[in-house]
């Protein structure tokens, strides 16, 4: 009995001592966002580029899309001069296989709070729109990750957001769980000579 409490123990130490949080970045550019007092969303837009995926470091090229729709906008904002919209909607990831990124849904999930629409009036008198917010959802692991985002339009000259524009770029980060592989080599070490002191301990 004694035995068992101790392997149990040294069962629960483990996933604890040898889990980090590791940063993967997913980069997107163009594809439609469109906007009303209902929300905006985002549709077409591919994702280029990709670091830090499960050890692949820094992946280019067409790796697939990102999409997303906000909840509504709250009282007191603007489409054309800036607000923040309700949490809510959709946030969603998807890979096509390039490169050694995953085939299908790699995030999929939600904001998790309000997001903010800010406009930006640069020198020069023109425009860009930058939507800020952050999110929550589950990985393509099945582990539920948080991360946050910018999405950053194409300049509108010196008109206003009108409804519908080209999205110029965005950048997500989602934090995730990872074992260490250097941890969880010194721990089961240690482990399993701990497991045999107790064993001969037992025994005797």
């Amino acid at each position: 009995m004694k035995r068992i409490v101790v392997i149990t123990l040294l069962a629960l130490c483990l996933p604890l001592a040898a889990l980090a949080n590791s940063s993967v970045d997913f980069t997107n550019s163009g594809g439609t966002l469109s906007g009303s007092s209902a929300g905006l969303s985002l549709t077409g837009s591919e994702l280029i580029a990709v670091n830090g995926l499960g050890g692949l470091g820094l992946v280019t090229g067409g790796l697939g899309s990102l999409s997303f729709s906000t909840g509504a906008l709250l009282p007191g904002g603007s489409l054309q001069t800036g607000g923040t919209f309700a949490g809510g909607g959709s946030f969603v990831i998807t890979g096509n296989g390039t490169g050694g990124i995953p085939t299908g849904t790699i995030f999929t999930g939600s904001f998790s709070g309000p997001e903010t629409w800010t406009l930006i009036t640069l020198a020069n008198g023109t425009h860009d729109y930058q939507l800020t917010g952050t999110i929550t959802g589950t990985w393509y692991n099945g582990q539920v990750v948080d991360g946050a985002t910018v999405q950053l339009t194409i300049n509108t000259g010196k008109g206003y957001f009108n409804g519908s524009i080209t999205l110029g770029s965005g950048d997500t980060n989602v934090l995730v769980t990872v074992p260490e592989p250097g941890t969880l080599g010194l721990l089961g070490t240690g482990l399993v000579g701990l497991a045999g002191l107790l064993q001969r301990k037992l025994k005797s």
